[in-house]
């Protein structure tokens, strides 16, 4: 077991190089840097620096090392954040220059309370629904709930939520957004805030779960009725067992396994695809940071950010491989 953990994180070690090495290649890719932004835009923005001619463009990129060769700048990045968890400066949220671990830390604390509790939601419905789908079969219900599963897989996350958002405005008076409400913005925490932002985050989480929930019904349908069609469920019907034990005991310890292996994507789907969503119902999430930062080309920010992506999917796969040999005994330790 300790031998396998071992390789299993030397491996996600070497991966997380690797996708670090891909983030900064790729976000150095197109033409033009931090600096030809600032002497495009700095009419209309904020800028902390003068970059009018040619001459103080290169002071700005000697002085923040952008004319250095690329695996310097690398090196330079990296470094840091691997020995002092230093993710650099960035001055993308207020145009002055400010650690990036606080707009990471201010956005990213959002996103975690949005992302477990989308998590929640998702298997808190997607579990039951489909065990009921599979043992009623071509009933009434299982095609209700497939008709409701092909639907949420259809419909985009952010014109549900422009439609949500409408009828809950239009309807009911109630106005989306934000993680708090104003009196619990900045206060400490008690049950009343917890309270609060669970009440904000419940309509987000839905909305963002909706696809992910639709699919997951579908899978643990399927993978649960290939199952049930088994000899040793067959058997054990016969001999007369509760068929729900049956069910919840030997078939779903088998067809839950997908649930287990996606932890791994789970993550990092759920905060890159809230991105858009995020836009539209006012969540100050990691989703706007990031594309803020691409488009402002604060290169090390956004690469801040696409690393902790990588990050968070290299150890749900550990999470996930991890919980598969304790779910289910078949799979062992040399695979």
């Amino acid at each position: 077991m300790i031998a396998y953990l071992l390789r299993r994180i030397g491996l996600a070690v070497i991966t997380l190089i690797a996708v670090s090495l891909a983030t900064f290649f790729v976000i150095h890719a197109p033409a033009g840097d931090y600096v030809d932004y600032l002497h495009e835009y700095c009419p209309h923005i904020q800028c902390p620096y003068a970059v009018e001619t040619p001459d103080e463009m290169e002071i700005i990129r000697d002085q923040l090392g952008l004319n250095k060769p690329m695996l310097v700048q690398y090196w330079n990045w990296i470094t840091p954040i691997v020995f002092e968890l230093d993710f650099g400066m960035s001055n993308r949220v207020s145009g002055v220059w400010e650690p990036a671990i606080g707009i990471l830390r201010e956005a990213l604390m959002p996103t975690i309370y949005l992302t477990l509790f989308t998590i929640i939601i998702t298997w808190t419905l997607a579990i039951p629904i489909g065990i009921y789908s599979a043992v009623r079969q071509h009933s009434i219900g299982d095609y209700f709930f497939t008709f409701l599963g092909f639907t949420g897989i259809a419909v985009p996350d952010f014109l549900l939520a422009l439609v949500v958002m409408y009828v809950l405005y239009s309807y009911f008076e109630y106005s989306v957004g934000a993680l708090f409400s104003g009196e619990y913005q900045l206060a400490p925490w008690s049950v009343g805030r917890v309270i609060d932002m669970i009440s904000h985050l419940t309509v987000p989480a839905l909305v963002l779960g909706t696809a992910g929930t639709a699919a997951l019904i579908r899978i643990m349908r399927n993978n649960l009725l290939d199952e049930l069609s088994k000899p040793y469920v067959i058997t054990a019907m016969a001999k007369g067992l509760s068929p729900w034990k049956v069910v919840l005991k030997y078939p779903l310890r088998v067809a839950i396994n997908p649930f287990v292996s996606s932890i791994g994507f789970i993550l990092p789907s759920l905060i890159s695809g809230s991105i858009i969503l995020s836009i539209v119902m006012g969540l100050p999430t990691i989703g706007p940071v990031l594309l803020g930062a691409l488009e402002f080309e604060d290169i090390y920010l956004a690469g801040d950010i696409i690393l902790i992506l990588g990050f968070l999917t290299v150890v749900g796969t550990l999470i996930s491989d991890i919980l598969l040999m304790i779910i289910d005994p078949r799979i062992k330790l040399d695979g």
